[in-house]
């Protein structure tokens, strides 16, 4: 019996996530085409400065398309960087672009359970931590892919 069990490459563990992040951007953004998922980012995000100016300039229609353009172009520059790692650092720095916006969304949000209080998260908090391990998924994307580019150094 060895005692080490083979470990997969560096790359194979980078495409694994890369292409994990792809389907998350891919499905995230074709959701905000419909109008269910147009009304539940209209809850959140029209009260948001940085989004609050869509709203009565385009309504929640609209403004929802915007973003679902962002996060599919988002993953486009995520796919494409599987053959380019220039575009790879792209669609990383997108990535982190959206999940530091969705992160920022917490502060002053009501994101423990009524009635339970700290540690017990409410399903806003649900909806944006899990945010936390996107953001660095597309860190590591970035990151990596600045090296492979020759942009970054060890």
């Amino acid at each position: 019996m060895p005692d080490r069990f083979p470990v997969p490459s560096i790359d194979s563990v980078t495409a694994a996530l890369r292409w994990a992040l792809v389907f998350i951007f891919v499905f995230f953004g074709v959701a905000k085409f419909a109008a269910y998922e147009a009304e539940g980012v209209a809850r959140i995000a029209s009260h948001y400065p940085l989004f609050a100016w869509m709203y009565p300039l385009w309504g929640p229609r609209v403004a929802s398309d915007v973003i679902g353009v962002i996060e599919l172009s988002t993953a486009a520059a995520l796919a494409l960087g599987a053959f380019s790692p220039r575009i790879s650092v792209l669609g990383g720095v997108m990535g982190i672009c959206t999940f530091v916006i969705t992160l920022s969304f917490s502060l002053g949000a009501p994101l423990w359970e009524e009635g339970y209080g700290f540690p017990f998260i409410g399903g806003l908090a649900q909806f944006l931590f899990k945010d936390a391990g996107l953001l660095a998924g597309c860190y590591a994307i970035a990151v990596l892919s600045a090296r492979k580019a020759g942009l970054a150094r060890d």
